[in-house]
């Protein structure tokens, strides 16, 4: 299994609102980075990822699922456009800050704190444990 962060702007889509989408899911739609389309095309069912709430509360809230590989964004006709499904599987206990990232040493080499900018990006797996310890998520 491979690990993911998903970031969205909570006035654009919210952890509340992909919830609400339950087992069925949700498009991750309108992204428009190579690198970020790039990272879904890298996907598998099952992948595992955090749901982070960017610009104002700059903080991981949630855990999502691959529920679907890369297929054509359908918000768009360009076919150099791809996302992946993904569906909710648990509240983050504690959401888990930018600030707390950037403050833990074992996150230094942490995309999300070296490129905060990427909408799309990869995980290790050392780094989705200790996100899941300050975030006090056991599953």
């Amino acid at each position: 299994m491979n690990y993911w962060l998903f970031k969205s702007e909570a006035s654009t889509w919210s952890w509340d609102q992909q919830v609400a989408k339950g087992e069925t899911g949700e498009e991750w739609d309108g992204v428009r980075n190579y690198q970020a389309r790039n990272n879904m095309r890298e996907m598998k069912l099952g992948d595992r990822g955090f749901f982070y709430h960017s610009q104002k509360d700059r903080e991981i809230v949630g855990i999502v699922e691959v529920c679907a590989e890369a297929h054509p964004d359908s918000k768009t006709d360009d076919p150099r456009w791809e996302c992946v499904d993904i569906k909710a599987v648990a509240t983050m206990p504690t959401p888990v800050s930018l600030d707390m990232c950037k403050a833990e040493p074992r996150l230094a080499e942490m995309v999300l704190v070296n490129n905060s900018r990427l909408s799309v990006q990869p995980v290790t797996e050392e780094e989705w444990r200790v996100i899941c310890e300050l975030g006090n998520y056991s599953g």
